[in-house]
């Protein structure tokens, strides 16, 4: 099995910033996609920002220039930075990653997700 283990959510005032981060931890041979999805109220979770095999970066058109996917593969970390935050930013930020365990096999993993409030 594997664990996401988020961190780093929290209230933030509007044009302000935030870094969240993700460890992956367990019965790891690679990662073949780890990032960030967000829920917000009343709405259906999407994408924000996720690495994809061979080291490329995809992002929600809503945090391009604002907000910044990076990893380091020695710890199975992922990291968002987020600046300019707007209230439209608040929602529940899930870490998510597509693990290949030993013996081939995927499996799609979620975190807990962090809450991240963009309020002044």
């Amino acid at each position: 099995q594997v664990q996401l283990v988020e961190s780093g959510g929290g209230l933030v005032q509007p044009g302000g910033s935030l870094r969240l981060s993700c460890a992956a931890s367990g019965s790891i041979f690679s990662i073949n996609v780890m990032g960030w999805y967000r829920q917000a109220p009343g709405k259906e979770r999407g994408l924000v920002a996720t690495f994809t095999t061979g080291g490329s970066t995809n992002y929600a058109d809503s945090v391009k220039g604002r907000f910044t996917i990076s990893r380091d593969n020695a710890k199975n970390t992922v990291y968002l930075q987020m600046n300019s935050l707007r209230p439209e930013d608040t929602a529940v930020y899930y870490c998510y990653s597509n693990i290949i365990h030993f013996g081939g096999w995927r499996r799609d993993y979620w975190g807990q997700g962090t809450q991240v409030t963009v309020s002044s």
